[in-house]
């Protein structure tokens, strides 16, 4: 038990250093608080994002009463792989992104169950340029920026009885973001350059309950709620700038000294969510789901005066999948045992540019492979988001998901005769 808890520890400080890094290639991650990336595990996204049951070996990241289902201490990971298109009117571009998703650890305690784990939350990596002309002077406006908002999550759930459960999460977001804006004349070979960096901390919380209720014999009827009350984020704030130049490999060269500016403090906001899912199946056969979720988003705020013509609406998610085994239980058959999985989602953002709405649907497949009790989880992605129309970009993305999840009984007692 010892080397497994020191190879968690040791999994979870590598993290730190990875969610570091910039996993987004998304411009939308300049608004609100970036890419939201933290959604569930991937078993859950295979289905679309569908997670509106509990599971004795694996954990569900999206609820937090699932987690007195658990009946093994379960150490799961995952990570993802992503490839973007980028469309602006005749321009294109490609990306590629990789990042861990997720570490979590999952106690079984007989009615009670916790976890706890980490994991990046959302994402900035973006570039935009925008031109114009003032004066008969063309004027180029490039922003970029790179960050992450990390969350160490915890949470508890207990079982009421055999159909119903509650449980309760707190979160501590905390991070670093830097936005750049640089603007240059055009015959004019110095630039300006304008720094703007935010640290970030701040505590949030989820609350969940599921209900699940035999029919016909051997079905199930399974419905959730998920409740995530708005939640604010301190930003500490700082500002410098200085002039740059540019080489003939287009590389930026610093010229002189960046001015330090005085700059207020200020909040951020996490959006509030209500989620409400239903579904029906047969325990260890199949499962068919739907799921919409309700997002307060229209109390976000902008990181800094940027003069862009957005606003923020509240927005919603929708949700269809589900799972299929043809024989959990088989010793002759693999495939057998292997858990198939899809689902497509919709999502109404809640961002407006240019008077335009922006959508992010995807649809999603993969399998849950058994390695005695533990499994891997692998799914696939193919998603669009954002538009060409008003000088918007179009997305095209292909994620690739992996996830592995450990599962043993750690705390035995032992006997001696």
């Amino acid at each position: 038990m010892i080397k497994k808890i020191f190879f968690c520890l040791g999994i979870s400080l590598l993290s730190f250093n990875v969610f570091s890094q910039e996993n987004t290639s998304s411009p939308y991650s300049y608004y609100g608080i970036g890419e939201v990336r933290f959604k569930g595990t991937e078993a859950a996204k295979t289905m679309g994002g569908l997670a509106i049951t509990g599971d004795s070996i694996a954990v569900n990241l999206n609820n937090p009463a699932s987690y007195s289902s658990l009946k093994l201490t379960t150490f799961s990971v995952g990570g993802s792989t992503n490839f973007t298109k980028l469309n602006a009117m005749e321009q294109q571009e490609k990306a590629k992104s990789t990042a861990f998703d997720y570490i979590v650890v999952g106690v079984p305690m007989g009615k009670f169950g916790a976890v706890a784990g980490l994991a990046p939350y959302s994402a900035i990596g973006y570039k935009i340029e925008n031109n114009s002309t003032i004066d008969d002077l063309q004027k180029v406006k490039r922003f970029n920026g790179s960050g992450n908002i990390n969350r160490f999550f915890t949470g508890f759930s207990y079982q009421i009885n055999e159909e119903f459960s509650v449980g309760a999460g707190v979160d501590y977001n905390f991070g670093k973001i830097e936005n750049n804006v640089i603007e240059s004349i055009a015959g004019i070979q110095l630039s300006t350059k304008e720094t703007n960096t935010a640290e970030v901390r701040g505590v949030s919380f989820n609350f969940g309950a599921m209900y699940s209720k035999k029919i016909n014999g051997d079905k199930k009827i399974f419905s959730s709620l998920t409740y995530v009350p708005e939640a604010t984020l301190s930003s500490k704030n700082t500002r410098s700038i200085g002039t740059v130049a540019y080489s003939l490999s287009g590389s930026e060269v610093p010229i002189g000294t960046p001015i330090n500016v005085d700059i207020a403090d200020s909040d951020l906001k996490v959006s509030s969510k209500l989620g409400l899912g239903f579904g029906i199946g047969k325990v260890n056969k199949w499962l068919i789901g739907t799921e919409v979720s309700f997002l307060g988003s229209k109390n976000l705020v902008r990181r800094f005066d940027d003069g862009l013509n957005y606003e923020y609406k509240n927005g919603q998610r929708y949700i269809v999948g589900g799972y299929y085994i043809p024989k959990y239980d088989s010793f002759s058959s693999y495939f057998s045992r292997v858990v198939y999985r899809s689902g497509f989602r919709f999502e109404n953002t809640g961002l407006e540019i240019n008077g335009k709405q922006i959508n992010d649907y995807g649809m999603n497949f993969g399998f849950g492979l058994p390695v005695g009790l533990s499994k891997i989880d692998i799914g696939f992605e193919f998603g669009q988001r954002g538009t060409t129309l008003k000088g918007l970009v179009f997305e095209n993305y292909f994620n690739i998901n992996i996830g592995l999840s450990l599962s043993d009984k750690w705390f035995k007692k032992t006997l001696i005769d």
